[in-house]
């Protein structure tokens, strides 16, 4: 969908990982695949996809990972695929030998796979995260709450100061209005949105509730209402998701039925 240039740290980064002959600690992954996998998303982020794992936070987080820090991207995965791990902002993310072991359909690419299932494990307490479990387990395990976005935010992308803005009841205004500052900064904002809802499905759901998160990426509008009507205004913005770039235009009633909060991120 896009493509960014790469740089020399990049390009030497990426000729340095190829040529190490340090031994992978995934036991089915293949390196030349990873390899040609990273070059494709460094080229477009937009290539990140989830695929068939519910893994929607880890992957809105590593879209903005490629997309503001493509070198930095580059490290993670060689400290991934050499050592299991990779350094945080405060703490060592880790991949434990089970998922490094684990066998099945990945049913996503092996270099995202790599990255979203870690960045997924190193928050379950309960769940392990395995590429066949069944649907219900592989759900219960990918499910992302805010404050895990949160500490993403601040241990992946290095965000010094990370907020939620939480809007079930009210607040869309407040809340996108703040991403729009934010996103014009440099930072990055993440939303908690019903998926069927917001991205156009035309199913729309019986009882609407957060199931899903995406990347603000910018163009916000807020077009705002007669004062003494509570259905009309409209909100707009472009967004992340699934591996595709995606234009919410929708009425101010199934708006606020359809978005849960932010996350936000900004030095």
């Amino acid at each position: 969908m896009t493509s960014q240039p790469l740089d020399s740290s990049i390009i030497a980064a990426l000729a340095e990982f190829e040529k190490s002959t340090s031994p992978s600690v995934w036991a089915n992954l293949d390196k030349k695949q990873v390899l040609a996998e990273m070059k494709i998303r460094l080229n477009d982020p937009f290539q990140v996809n989830q695929g068939g794992q519910p893994f929607c936070g880890p992957a809105s987080i590593l879209f903005e990972l490629i997309r503001k820090q493509p070198l930095r991207y580059v490290q993670i995965c060689r400290s991934l695929f050499e050592t299991g791990s990779f350094a945080g902002q405060t703490r060592r993310i880790q991949a434990t030998e089970r998922l490094r072991r684990s066998q099945g359909r990945l049913r996503m690419t092996q270099a995202d796979w790599m990255v979203l299932a870690t960045l997924r494990e190193s928050e379950n307490l309960i769940f392990p995260v395995e590429p066949d479990a069944p649907d219900i387990l592989r759900n219960l395990a990918g499910m992302t709450k805010s404050w895990e976005m949160k500490g993403w935010v601040g241990e992946v992308l290095g965000y010094r100061q990370v907020n939620y803005i939480h809007t079930y009841i009210y607040g869309e205004t407040e809340a996108l209005n703040t991403s729009a500052q934010v996103i014009a900064s440099g930072g990055v904002a993440f939303a908690l949105v019903t998926a069927q809802g917001l991205l156009g499905n035309d199913n729309q759901p019986f009882l609407p509730y957060p199931n899903h998160w995406i990347t603000i990426l910018g163009n916000i509008s807020i077009q705002k209402g007669l004062l003494w009507s509570k259905d009309t205004g409209r909100f707009s913005m472009d967004v992340y998701s699934w591996a595709n770039k995606y234009h919410i235009d929708l009425g101010k009633a199934p708006f606020e039925d359809y978005f849960w909060g932010v996350v936000l991120g900004s030095m």
